[in-house]
Order: structure tokens, then C-alpha cells, then sequence
């Protein structure tokens, strides 16, 4: 990518990737010339008529060029882009100013990547990586993954039952049912819970004695999830606390909503950041 930018002498190069016209409305669409100069650009299209006259490359199947939204400037040709212009969004403003001054170029990617800039699409994109045979290798020998360093011991896990499962470490997990479904750092979970297609962001801290207690006197419960609880097609985002033998499966199939402690999003049921979710609460 850096390397094509500089053969081809660039103020701007964008990272590009096929994709289908389904996925189009949530991109930056870009047309090519033969030269993969950038010559037209439609920031998020929503209608045929915006994305008539775009295609580009030779995949019948994905006819567009979608904008990754990775970008190398050329210093200098940046500088003089923000002071020319007031907008400082890239796709709405920077790219399609640049095209009108500076040799804008696409360089096509056709590795992995997935846009997860929506609910439904953050939740797929995770749960596609518990398979057996993922999109993506965190792997790779050549092509290590990491996280940042953050010092936690392994996952304690005592009498559980996992399939097709991601777990962060410093997890602690008892006598739960998990498949497919990614649980994240400091994650604790109780006995007697199932969770299926459960993305669990986990938590910034561990409980105290005394954090436990206070929890106790006060009706709250502990960070996690509680036992007997049965949680399914659900994002559970950090430090949420959910009591016990409760039930989120959105069972009544409802698109979009929200609620007291709760948002369903494309139908994915979501618990916000440090939300409360009372013993035997049905969402």
C-alpha cells in the first residue's frame, strides 16, 4: 500500500475493495479510471440513480469500488487541503476537494476486510471468528495479532461447556453452557447459564470483597452474569451487570427499540456500558 502510493507518486491514495451494491450504501464509492485514478466519489449512496455510471473492475458480483477508509496524504498536499477547505470529513469533504487538485489514486485491497460500522455487522463480523474455519487467522505466524499487554492471569474455567468459543483472558466462568460466541476480558460468568451467539465485551476491573458486599446491601448485582441466566443473539457491552435468571433472546423478533436498560438494533439486543439488568428481567 505505502510502496504503490510512492511508484505512483500520489498526493492521495485510498484504500479500495470490491464490494456488492447491497453493501454500497454504507461506503464511500469510488469510480477508477484504467490508470486507478480516482475520478468520481459518492460518499454513503442511497438511491440507484447515485450509484448509476459507478461501477468499477470486472466482478460481476461486486461491481463497486468501496472506500476502506485508509488513507496515506502526501504531507504537504494534506496541509493544503485542510486550510483550503472547513469540512474535515475525508469522505465528504478532503477526498472529493483532492480530486479537483491532487492525484487522488485507488489501491485495491483483496485481503480481509469487513466495514462494521453498523450494530448487526459488528455482531456478525465478531461471531464469523468463532468458527472452525474463520474468514480471518489471528494466527499467523507470519502475520501475528496482537492486543496490547495487559498483565491478566489465564481464564479460570470450572465445569463449563464451550463450542466454538473466543475468551479473552481473566475470565472466570462456572458451570456455563457457551457456544459461539466471543467473551471478552474479565469476563464473569455464573452457573447454570447458556449463552449462545453472545458477543460479551467483558469488564475494566475486577470486584472487590467490599464492592460485593456493598452490591449485596443495595439490591445491585455483581459485574457479569449471574446465574441461571439464558442469553441469546446479544451484545453485552463492559461492565454491565446482569442478575439473576434473566432472559434476552427478543423473542418477540422486535427490530428496533429501547429500553430502561436495553437497545435492540437490527434485532440484535444490546446492554449498554455499565447497565443494570434486575434478577429476572425477560427482554
Amino acid at each position: 500500500f505505502a510502496q504503490y502510493h510512492v511508484d505512483h507518486k500520489a498526493d492521495v491514495t485510498v484504500a479500495v475493495q470490491p464490494v456488492p451494491a447491497a453493501d454500497a450504501h454504507g461506503l464511500g464509492i469510488l469510480k477508477l479510471d484504467d490508470e486507478s485514478r480516482i475520478v468520481e466519489f459518492k460518499e454513503k449512496p442511497q438511491t440507484i440513480e447515485e450509484l448509476s455510471g459507478l461501477e468499477s473492475g470486472s466482478n460481476p458480483n461486486k461491481p463497486y469500488m468501496g472506500s476502506m477508509g485508509i488513507y496515506i496524504f502526501r504531507t504537504e498536499a494534506l496541509i493544503k487541503l485542510l486550510e483550503k477547505h472547513e469540512g474535515v470529513d475525508f469522505g465528504k469533504n478532503i477526498i472529493p476537494a483532492a480530486m479537483d487538485s491532487s492525484r487522488v489514486y485507488g489501491y485495491e485491497f483483496n485481503g480481509y476486510w469487513e466495514d462494521i460500522g453498523t450494530i448487526r455487522r459488528f455482531y456478525e463480523v465478531n461471531l464469523d471468528m468463532t468458527k472452525p474455519d474463520p474468514p480471518f487467522d489471528f494466527y499467523d505466524r507470519e502475520r501475528p495479532i496482537y492486543t496490547r499487554p495487559r498483565f491478566l492471569p489465564g481464564s479460570e474455567i470450572h465445569g463449563a461447556s464451550l463450542y466454538n468459543v473466543l475468551i479473552g483472558d481473566g475470565c472466570r466462568i462456572h458451570e456455563a453452557t457457551i457456544r459461539h460466541s466471543v467473551i471478552g476480558l474479565r469476563s464473569i460468568v455464573d452457573a447454570s447459564v447458556t449463552m449462545n451467539r453472545v458477543v460479551m465485551m467483558g469488564a475494566d476491573y475486577y470486584e472487590t470483597d467490599a464492592d460485593k458486599a456493598e452490591n449485596k446491601r443495595s439490591g445491585r448485582p455483581n459485574v457479569g452474569i449471574a446465574n441461571g441466566c439464558v442469553i441469546e443473539d446479544a451484545i453485552i457491552d463492559k461492565n454491565a451487570r446482569i442478575g439473576k435468571n434473566v432472559t434476552i433472546s427478543n423473542k418477540r423478533g422486535v427490530q428496533n427499540e429501547e429500553g430502561k436498560n436495553y437497545v435492540i438494533q437490527d434485532g440484535i439486543v444490546v446492554i449498554p456500558k455499565n447497565a443494570v439488568v434486575p434478577d429476572g428481567t425477560v427482554i
